[in-house]
């Protein structure tokens, strides 16, 4: 089964992530931007979700982490939980 990692900040409007995705291709610490931004208490660990398999996290969001290029910062990406900038960290099959 094919396993990904992946780091997620997750805020409550689509115009915060932008701005966030911004600062973050602008150069900006995606772990100390997910730190003070996100609402996930995955922000105390710089976002960082771990290792987990397709269907393990809501649809939209699976979608993204099964099929965006490893490293590159995708969002913003609307959810049941509001909006996540999503970067994988690594996949393998």
């Amino acid at each position: 089964m094919t396993q990904a990692s992946a780091r997620h900040i997750l805020v409550d409007t689509e115009d915060q992530c932008t701005q966030l995705k911004q600062a973050i291709e602008n150069g900006a610490d995606f772990a100390q931007v997910a730190k003070e931004n996100s609402r996930c208490p995955s922000s105390h660990d710089g976002g960082n979700l771990g290792t987990f398999g397709r269907g393990q996290m809501v649809r939209e969001f699976d979608e993204v982490v099964f099929s965006a290029p490893v490293g590159v910062v995708q969002g913003p990406v609307k959810t049941q939980f509001g909006y996540h900038l999503v970067e994988v960290t690594s996949r393998q099959d």
